[in-house]
Protein backbone atom coordinates (compact mmCIF):
# COMPACT_ATOMS: atom_id res chain seq x y z
CA UNK A 1 0.00 0.00 0.00
CA UNK A 2 1.90 3.63 1.20
CA UNK A 3 4.86 1.53 3.05
CA UNK A 4 7.37 2.56 0.29
CA UNK A 5 5.72 5.85 -0.01
CA UNK A 6 6.80 6.49 3.72
CA UNK A 7 9.54 4.17 4.22
CA UNK A 8 7.66 1.90 6.43
CA UNK A 9 8.45 -1.58 7.35
CA UNK A 10 4.85 -2.56 8.03
CA UNK A 11 1.92 -0.50 8.41
CA UNK A 12 2.14 1.68 11.56
CA UNK A 13 -1.73 1.97 12.42
CA UNK A 14 -3.19 -1.70 12.40
CA UNK A 15 -6.27 -2.60 14.90
CA UNK A 16 -4.44 -6.09 15.90
CA UNK A 17 -3.13 -5.88 19.28
CA UNK A 18 0.74 -6.36 18.47
CA UNK A 19 2.45 -5.95 21.58
CA UNK A 20 5.28 -4.77 20.19
CA UNK A 21 3.17 -1.10 19.48
CA UNK A 22 2.55 -1.00 23.46
CA UNK A 23 2.76 2.96 23.89
CA UNK A 24 3.05 3.45 27.71
CA UNK A 25 0.69 6.76 28.35
CA UNK A 26 -0.18 7.64 31.68
CA UNK A 27 -3.40 5.48 31.72
CA UNK A 28 -1.55 1.97 30.13
CA UNK A 29 1.43 2.42 32.67
CA UNK A 30 -0.69 3.08 35.66
CA UNK A 31 -2.84 -0.07 34.48
CA UNK A 32 0.15 -2.05 33.51
CA UNK A 33 2.00 -1.32 37.19
CA UNK A 34 -1.35 -2.48 38.92
CA UNK A 35 -1.83 -5.46 36.97
CA UNK A 36 1.88 -6.75 37.80
CA UNK A 37 1.60 -5.39 41.40
CA UNK A 38 -1.48 -7.74 42.08
CA UNK A 39 -0.39 -10.25 40.02
CA UNK A 40 2.92 -10.57 42.20
CA UNK A 41 0.99 -10.39 45.94
CA UNK A 42 -1.38 -13.03 44.62
CA UNK A 43 -4.17 -11.77 44.42
CA UNK A 44 -7.56 -13.76 43.66
CA UNK A 45 -9.68 -11.16 41.38
CA UNK A 46 -8.00 -8.29 39.49
CA UNK A 47 -10.70 -6.51 37.20
CA UNK A 48 -9.56 -4.05 34.21
CA UNK A 49 -12.62 -1.57 33.10
CA UNK A 50 -12.20 0.30 29.72
CA UNK A 51 -14.21 1.54 26.95
CA UNK A 52 -14.45 -0.18 23.16
CA UNK A 53 -11.39 0.78 21.44
CA UNK A 54 -9.72 1.89 24.73
CA UNK A 55 -6.93 -0.97 24.31
CA UNK A 56 -7.96 -3.69 26.52
CA UNK A 57 -6.55 -6.60 24.70
CA UNK A 58 -3.91 -5.01 24.05
CA UNK A 59 -2.71 -4.04 27.70
CA UNK A 60 -3.65 -7.67 28.34
CA UNK A 61 -1.28 -9.20 26.22
CA UNK A 62 1.35 -6.54 26.93
CA UNK A 63 0.54 -7.97 30.68
CA UNK A 64 1.00 -11.59 29.94
CA UNK A 65 4.52 -10.63 28.03
CA UNK A 66 5.65 -9.04 30.92
CA UNK A 67 4.97 -11.85 33.03
CA UNK A 68 6.58 -14.73 30.52
CA UNK A 69 10.11 -15.22 30.81
CA UNK A 70 12.58 -12.85 28.97
CA UNK A 71 9.76 -9.92 29.70
CA UNK A 72 10.51 -6.43 29.71
CA UNK A 73 12.49 -5.96 32.76
CA UNK A 74 11.45 -2.41 32.76
CA UNK A 75 7.77 -3.52 32.35
CA UNK A 76 7.51 -5.31 35.39
CA UNK A 77 8.40 -8.72 36.58
CA UNK A 78 12.14 -8.41 37.06
CA UNK A 79 11.39 -4.97 38.59
CA UNK A 80 9.14 -6.57 41.08
CA UNK A 81 11.16 -9.11 42.14
CA UNK A 82 13.43 -6.83 43.45
CA UNK A 83 11.28 -4.46 45.17
CA UNK A 84 9.32 -7.58 46.75
CA UNK A 85 12.84 -9.58 47.60
CA UNK A 86 11.71 -12.73 46.00
CA UNK A 87 11.14 -14.13 42.70
CA UNK A 88 8.02 -15.24 41.28
CA UNK A 89 7.32 -17.64 38.26
CA UNK A 90 3.84 -17.33 36.59
CA UNK A 91 2.51 -20.10 34.28
CA UNK A 92 -0.65 -17.98 32.09
CA UNK A 93 -3.60 -18.96 30.02
CA UNK A 94 -5.80 -16.16 28.28
CA UNK A 95 -9.21 -16.54 27.19
CA UNK A 96 -10.61 -13.93 24.55
CA UNK A 97 -14.39 -15.83 23.60
CA UNK A 98 -16.34 -15.12 27.21
CA UNK A 99 -19.42 -17.03 25.78
CA UNK A 100 -18.51 -20.24 27.01
CA UNK A 101 -20.40 -22.40 29.72
CA UNK A 102 -18.98 -23.40 32.70
CA UNK A 103 -18.07 -26.77 31.20
CA UNK A 104 -16.20 -25.09 28.06
CA UNK A 105 -14.75 -22.66 30.07
CA UNK A 106 -12.88 -25.55 32.52
CA UNK A 107 -12.10 -27.26 29.08
CA UNK A 108 -10.39 -24.09 27.47
CA UNK A 109 -8.53 -23.81 31.17
CA UNK A 110 -7.22 -27.42 30.98
CA UNK A 111 -5.99 -27.10 26.88
CA UNK A 112 -4.46 -23.44 28.56
CA UNK A 113 -2.91 -24.89 31.30
CA UNK A 114 -2.02 -28.33 29.76
CA UNK A 115 -4.49 -30.43 31.65
CA UNK A 116 -4.86 -33.52 29.75
CA UNK A 117 -8.55 -34.27 30.23
CA UNK A 118 -11.29 -36.50 28.11
CA UNK A 119 -13.30 -33.72 26.49
CA UNK A 120 -16.61 -36.65 27.08
CA UNK A 121 -15.87 -36.66 31.02
CA UNK A 122 -18.69 -35.15 33.48
CA UNK A 123 -18.11 -32.07 35.09
CA UNK A 124 -17.14 -33.58 38.35
CA UNK A 125 -14.52 -35.27 36.81
CA UNK A 126 -13.55 -32.22 35.26
CA UNK A 127 -13.06 -30.14 38.12
CA UNK A 128 -10.80 -32.19 39.95
CA UNK A 129 -8.71 -32.86 36.37
CA UNK A 130 -8.41 -28.58 36.32
CA UNK A 131 -7.64 -28.56 40.20
CA UNK A 132 -5.18 -31.54 39.96
CA UNK A 133 -3.91 -29.31 37.22
CA UNK A 134 -3.40 -26.07 39.17
CA UNK A 135 -1.79 -27.89 42.50
CA UNK A 136 1.19 -29.42 40.07
CA UNK A 137 1.19 -25.74 39.18
CA UNK A 138 2.06 -24.69 42.92
CA UNK A 139 3.71 -27.85 43.75
CA UNK A 140 5.83 -26.50 41.01
CA UNK A 141 6.31 -23.15 42.43
CA UNK A 142 4.79 -21.78 40.29
CA UNK A 143 1.48 -19.37 40.29
CA UNK A 144 -1.15 -19.96 37.65
CA UNK A 145 -2.97 -16.55 36.35
CA UNK A 146 -5.74 -16.77 33.72
CA UNK A 147 -6.83 -13.34 31.77
CA UNK A 148 -10.49 -13.22 30.22
CA UNK A 149 -11.11 -10.80 28.00
CA UNK A 150 -14.75 -9.42 26.95
CA UNK A 151 -15.98 -10.32 30.36
CA UNK A 152 -19.11 -7.95 30.10
CA UNK A 153 -20.62 -10.88 27.80
CA UNK A 154 -19.85 -13.90 29.65
CA UNK A 155 -22.76 -15.56 31.24
CA UNK A 156 -23.37 -15.49 35.08
CA UNK A 157 -23.51 -18.67 35.75
CA UNK A 158 -20.01 -19.12 34.13
CA UNK A 159 -18.71 -15.74 35.63
CA UNK A 160 -19.97 -17.98 39.16
CA UNK A 161 -17.73 -20.76 37.80
CA UNK A 162 -15.05 -18.64 37.62
CA UNK A 163 -15.37 -17.42 41.57
CA UNK A 164 -15.62 -21.02 42.47
CA UNK A 165 -12.30 -21.83 41.05
CA UNK A 166 -10.68 -19.01 42.87
CA UNK A 167 -11.58 -20.99 46.05
CA UNK A 168 -8.94 -23.74 45.52
CA UNK A 169 -5.82 -22.61 47.32
CA UNK A 170 -3.04 -24.34 49.87
CA UNK A 171 -2.29 -22.78 53.47
CA UNK A 172 -1.02 -20.40 51.85
CA UNK A 173 -1.89 -19.21 48.52
CA UNK A 174 -4.89 -19.03 45.88
CA UNK A 175 -4.14 -21.39 43.17
CA UNK A 176 -5.67 -19.41 40.44
CA UNK A 177 -5.67 -15.76 40.04
CA UNK A 178 -8.08 -14.25 37.73
CA UNK A 179 -7.70 -11.05 35.63
CA UNK A 180 -11.34 -9.79 34.46
CA UNK A 181 -11.12 -7.11 31.22
CA UNK A 182 -14.04 -5.74 30.36
CA UNK A 183 -16.38 -2.82 28.93
CA UNK A 184 -18.03 -0.45 31.70
CA UNK A 185 -21.22 -2.96 31.48
CA UNK A 186 -19.44 -5.34 33.40
CA UNK A 187 -19.93 -2.80 36.23
CA UNK A 188 -23.28 -3.16 35.72
CA UNK A 189 -22.96 -6.99 35.73
CA UNK A 190 -21.31 -6.95 38.91
CA UNK A 191 -23.83 -5.10 41.01
CA UNK A 192 -25.89 -7.77 40.48
CA UNK A 193 -27.35 -9.54 43.64
CA UNK A 194 -25.97 -12.93 41.95
CA UNK A 195 -22.79 -11.46 41.93
CA UNK A 196 -21.81 -10.14 45.02
CA UNK A 197 -19.44 -12.61 45.61
CA UNK A 198 -17.23 -12.28 43.09
CA UNK A 199 -17.44 -8.52 43.86
CA UNK A 200 -16.50 -8.76 46.77
CA UNK A 201 -13.12 -10.46 46.20
CA UNK A 202 -12.28 -8.07 43.51
CA UNK A 203 -9.15 -5.90 45.64
CA UNK A 204 -7.23 -4.55 42.68
CA UNK A 205 -9.29 -2.49 39.51
CA UNK A 206 -8.32 0.12 37.26
CA UNK A 207 -10.78 2.01 34.66
CA UNK A 208 -8.38 2.75 31.45
CA UNK A 209 -8.87 6.04 30.00
CA UNK A 210 -7.62 7.44 26.53
CA UNK A 211 -5.23 9.18 25.37
CA UNK A 212 -4.46 12.60 26.54
CA UNK A 213 -4.55 15.64 23.58
CA UNK A 214 -0.59 16.19 24.82
CA UNK A 215 -0.06 12.38 24.07
CA UNK A 216 -1.78 11.67 20.78
CA UNK A 217 1.71 13.12 19.21
CA UNK A 218 4.23 11.43 20.79
CA UNK A 219 1.40 8.26 20.19
CA UNK A 220 1.69 8.73 16.45
CA UNK A 221 5.45 9.33 16.06
CA UNK A 222 5.79 5.93 18.31
CA UNK A 223 4.05 3.81 16.10
CA UNK A 224 5.20 5.43 13.45
CA UNK A 225 9.37 4.73 14.54
CA UNK A 226 8.13 1.29 15.53
CA UNK A 227 6.89 0.90 12.12
CA UNK A 228 10.31 1.43 10.64
CA UNK A 229 9.74 5.72 9.49
CA UNK A 230 13.59 7.11 10.35
CA UNK A 231 12.11 10.93 9.59
CA UNK A 232 10.42 13.35 11.76
CA UNK A 233 6.71 13.54 11.79
CA UNK A 234 4.37 13.20 9.68
CA UNK A 235 1.31 15.03 10.90
CA UNK A 236 1.30 18.15 11.38
CA UNK A 237 0.33 20.59 14.68
CA UNK A 238 -3.01 20.89 13.52
CA UNK A 239 -3.65 17.32 11.94
CA UNK A 240 -2.84 16.03 15.60
CA UNK A 241 -5.12 18.43 17.34
CA UNK A 242 -8.11 17.01 14.91
CA UNK A 243 -7.46 13.52 15.09
CA UNK A 244 -7.78 13.92 18.99
CA UNK A 245 -11.00 15.98 18.64
CA UNK A 246 -12.66 13.47 16.40
CA UNK A 247 -11.21 10.33 18.17
CA UNK A 248 -11.88 11.39 21.39
CA UNK A 249 -8.32 9.85 22.38
CA UNK A 250 -9.77 6.57 21.85
CA UNK A 251 -6.45 4.57 20.47
CA UNK A 252 -8.28 2.50 17.88
CA UNK A 253 -10.24 5.41 16.23
CA UNK A 254 -6.97 7.42 16.20
CA UNK A 255 -5.35 4.16 14.42
CA UNK A 256 -8.14 4.52 11.54
CA UNK A 257 -8.12 7.80 11.28
CA UNK A 258 -4.15 8.29 10.93
CA UNK A 259 -4.54 5.34 8.58
CA UNK A 260 -7.06 6.71 6.47
CA UNK A 261 -5.49 10.06 6.49
CA UNK A 262 -1.58 8.30 5.52
CA UNK A 263 -3.63 5.99 2.49
CA UNK A 264 -4.88 9.79 1.04
CA UNK A 265 -1.57 12.03 1.35
CA UNK A 266 0.18 8.87 -0.21
CA UNK A 267 -2.48 9.12 -3.40
CA UNK A 268 -1.56 12.73 -3.86
CA UNK A 269 2.16 11.84 -3.72
CA UNK A 270 2.08 13.49 -0.28
CA UNK A 271 4.97 13.18 2.55
CA UNK A 272 2.88 15.23 4.97
CA UNK A 273 -0.48 14.55 6.70
CA UNK A 274 -2.74 17.86 7.07
CA UNK A 275 -6.07 19.01 8.64
CA UNK A 276 -7.57 18.38 5.10
CA UNK A 277 -6.16 14.64 4.97
CA UNK A 278 -8.06 14.22 8.46
CA UNK A 279 -11.27 15.79 7.49
CA UNK A 280 -11.65 13.60 4.62
CA UNK A 281 -10.79 10.49 6.81
CA UNK A 282 -13.71 11.54 9.58
CA UNK A 283 -16.15 11.95 6.45
CA UNK A 284 -15.36 8.18 5.68
CA UNK A 285 -15.21 7.11 9.52
CA UNK A 286 -19.14 6.66 11.03
CA UNK A 287 -17.29 6.97 14.22
CA UNK A 288 -16.00 9.90 14.05
CA UNK A 289 -18.47 11.62 11.84
CA UNK A 290 -20.28 12.48 15.36
CA UNK A 291 -18.09 15.52 16.13
CA UNK A 292 -18.86 16.75 12.54
CA UNK A 293 -21.68 19.09 13.95
CA UNK A 294 -18.94 20.73 16.92
CA UNK A 295 -16.35 20.97 13.83
CA UNK A 296 -18.66 23.45 11.77
CA UNK A 297 -19.81 24.86 14.51
CA UNK A 298 -16.34 26.06 16.12
CA UNK A 299 -15.66 27.07 11.97
CA UNK A 300 -12.26 25.08 12.09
Amino acid sequence: MYETHFGFRELPFGLTPDPSYFFACSSYREALDTLLVAAFNGEGFIKIIGEVGHGKTMLCRTFLAALQDGGDPQAGVARLSMAFGRERRFVTAYLPNPYLDPRGLLLALAEEFGVAVDRGVDLHMLIKAVTAGLMKIAQEGKHALVCLDEVQAMPQVTLEAVRLLTNLETEKRKLLQVVLFGQPELDQKLQQQSARQMLQRITFQYTLAGLREDEIAAYLDHRLRVAGCEGGSLFTDAAVRLLHRYSGGTPRLVNILAHKALMLAYGEGSMEIGPRQVKAAVADTPAARRARGLFAWLGQ
